[in-house]
């Protein structure tokens, strides 16, 4: 069973002041080919699994957007951290 959440918000800033859409879209791709278990929302994106897979992920995402050339990248990441377990249903169910 997973051991962390972590949601992930992803702010690059791109070097000749493009669009940042294909920058996220390329930092949800490496979350997606990860094969961790996510959620895509509108400011962030959550993920599940073993904390220390899902934080390199997060400095996959930043490295990613130095080599697209971005200037710089803001990173803002919340983890729940639970070794017992913890799951994306476990805080939202009731919610459903």
């Amino acid at each position: 069973m997973a051991n962390a959440l972590v949601s992930v918000q992803i702010l690059p800033k791109p070097a000749h002041g493009e669009d940042v859409i294909p920058f996220v879209d390329e930092a949800i791709r490496i979350i997606q080919e990860s094969g961790v278990k996510h959620q895509v929302q509108p400011l962030d994106t959550v993920m599940e699994g073993e904390m220390d897979e899902l934080l390199a992920i997060v400095s996959k995402m930043n490295k990613r957007m130095m080599e697209l050339g971005c200037k710089n990248v803001i990173t803002q990441v919340k983890v729940l951290y639970q070794p017992e377990g913890i799951t994306l249903e476990t805080l939202t169910e009731k919610y459903r």
